[in-house]
């Protein structure tokens, strides 16, 4: 059996300004790569001889030798990148290790989903972009955000970029791929009885990510608002979702036009009915909250079409 190394021995290896120069040295030259398509560069050890700080040709090999296998990977045509390496030296050069500067309180568009008041702030707190409502003193919703994306926006760009990421998570959860490490997903629809969160949605959908030890929740009901079934159903009448965050959302859950029922125990079979003004599209899941069935709704007569 292969042995493999600890997390420490792995991260050791880093603790040397030469090797860090040299992961640094290769994704710069990937950078400047001018072919497109041309894949993952590769530098020959005399280019990162000229391009790395260090005494002689000896330590360079023997750094290089340290570092294939766990953040480069050596062929024919030299070293490049293996995915710990792209990982890390994407990590160091957009500084994501620094602490991200302050933001907020800000006001926000929105009404709280626990007592329908239009209070919501934005803030960032211990590296969480976070909503609060100041009406009823409750945590609205929060996602994670990195230094870079703070450094690099001002506040209405930065706010922007949190509804982007927060429907990109969203729609790769609801395939079943962690946004944070790409592995699959195990997904449970827990009705929440005693839930703070309005009666029209009594189920919460928990995914846990084994490999990671990511946790994503969320209400039945904004599980499928990026589903292609839902932004279709809005961009008809004028509504693009993937352009919201999901505390914009808020009012139609508090207000009651969207809903969640779980229709059948065996198996476990859940709708979720998503309306704007007399038209709604309902989606039909399955106990890993899979929609296995859509249908639109036209008007107070109840027309439907199976998609």
């Amino acid at each position: 059996m292969e042995n493999t190394r600890s997390a420490t021995d792995i991260f050791r290896l880093l603790a040397d300004d030469t090797r860090v120069s040299i992961l640094r040295a290769i994704a710069v030259a990937q950078h400047e790569l001018e072919e497109v398509g041309s894949g993952a560069a590769e530098l020959a050890f005399s280019e990162i001889y000229e391009h790395v700080d260090v005494e002689n040709t000896s330590k360079l090999s023997y750094h290089l030798g340290e570092l294939t296998g766990i953040y480069l990977q050596k062929s024919n045509g030299g070293y490049s990148l293996s995915h710990a390496g792209e990982r890390i030296v994407r990590f160091i050069l957009s500084g994501n290790y620094e602490q991200p500067s302050s933001f907020g309180p800000e006001p926000v568009d929105g009404v709280c989903v626990f007592c329908g008041e239009e209070a919501l702030e934005a803030k960032l707190s211990h590296q969480f972009f976070r909503i609060d409502c100041t009406a009823c003193e409750q945590q609205v919703t929060g996602q994670p955000i990195s230094p870079a994306q703070v450094r690099t926006r001002d506040d209405e760009s930065l706010l922007q970029s949190v509804k982007v990421r927060s429907a990109e998570d969203a729609r790769q959860i609801q395939r079943g791929m962690c946004p944070e490490c790409g592995a699959h997903l195990s997904v449970d629809v827990i009705a929440v009885p005693e839930s703070p969160l309005p009666d029209a949605d009594p189920f919460v959908v928990t995914s846990s990510c084994k490999e990671c030890l990511r946790e994503y929740n969320s209400p039945l009901t904004y599980s499928v608002v990026y589903h292609p079934a839902s932004i279709a159903f809005h961009w008809d009448r004028g509504v693009d979702v993937t352009a919201r965050g999901l505390w914009e959302f808020h009012e139609h859950l508090y207000e009651g036009r969207w809903t969640s029922e779980q229709k059948s125990s065996d198996p476990d079979e859940y709708e979720v009915v998503l309306r704007h003004g007399e038209d709604a599209v309902r989606l039909y899941l399955d106990s890993t909250a899979t929609v296995v069935r859509t249908e639109r709704v036209r008007g107070e007569s109840g027309e439907f079409r199976h998609s």
